[in-house]
């Protein structure tokens, strides 16, 4: 355990951003199986915008890496093209 001061501290903000950078993970997670499951092109666009932003976000973070933000985008933006 901790013996200084500053350690605890730096201890209750690690816990701190560590659960928020879960939630928004989860979050971003299950709007990409949400974009996945919709069939209509236009409804799927309009998800993709929400969606792309969102994994920026977490790139930016470092929450993931920014070569995975970008082939998920790559590999969602494909799947939103092919919808008739």
């Amino acid at each position: 355990m901790a013996n200084h001061k500053s350690a605890l501290k730096r201890i209750r903000a690690n816990e701190a951003k560590r659960l928020r950078n879960r939630y928004q993970h989860k979050t971003t997670r299950t709007f990409i199986k949400r974009l996945k499951s919709v069939t209509d092109k236009v409804e799927a666009q309009e998800l993709l915008k929400t969606v792309t932003s969102m994994i920026d976000k977490l790139a930016k973070k470092n929450i993931i890496h920014k070569n995975n933000a970008a082939n998920r985008k790559s590999k969602l933006t494909k799947f939103v093209n092919a919808l008739a």
